[in-house]
């Protein structure tokens, strides 16, 4: 049986303009993140469930450009070699975001499932999932916008990406 997951980044923050690094802050969505939220609430309706996105350390609510230039220059040649100084490894954070995964494709078999999460943690998720190295995930997968949709499909043990940063509305999902 085919099981789909649809991972959803969160709606539209305030730290969203300017690129700020938002790991372990809790930030409401703005206006614009509320209308994204109601549209994904329109069809999630079977189970929906929010991970925490990585504690990026001394760049949360920072941009790259305001780090010590050595230190963004380190992250960019290798984010997961070289993760933000006092921040979670990435390696720890995709294990944590595949455990939950591969449970929902356990206990979701057959059925189509949304899970609410963050930019950096979905894009782990999808380096290591489709067996990607967790180090490219910013230059394989450089953009997922606010709200923006991946769809992964799980049969007989493999996973398979049907889609990636797409805007969240109902039909494209249900293809």
């Amino acid at each position: 049986m085919m099981t789909t997951v649809v991972l959803a980044r969160h709606g539209r923050t305030e730290w969203h303009h300017g690129n700020r690094y938002t790991g372990s802050s809790d930030l409401p969505i703005d206006g614009v993140g509320q209308q994204q939220a109601e549209r994904l609430r329109d069809w999630a309706t079977e189970f929906a469930q929010r991970l925490r996105e990585l504690d990026f350390g001394e760049a949360e609510g920072r941009m790259l450009s305001e780090l010590p230039p050595a230190v963004a220059t380190a992250f960019q040649l290798d984010p997961v070699g070289w993760h933000l100084p006092g921040g979670e490894d990435p390696v720890a954070a995709a294990n944590r975001v595949q455990e939950v995964f591969q449970q929902i494709c356990r206990d979701h078999e057959g059925q189509k499932v949304l899970v609410v999460a963050h930019n950096t943690l979905i894009r782990l998720l999808v380096c290591r999932v489709l067996g990607l190295e967790l180090r490219d995930y910013r230059r394989l997968l450089p953009v997922l916008g606010p709200a923006a949709l991946v769809r992964l499909r799980c049969q007989d043990g493999t996973v398979g990406l049907e889609a990636y940063n797409i805007p969240a509305v109902r039909t494209e999902i249900q293809a």
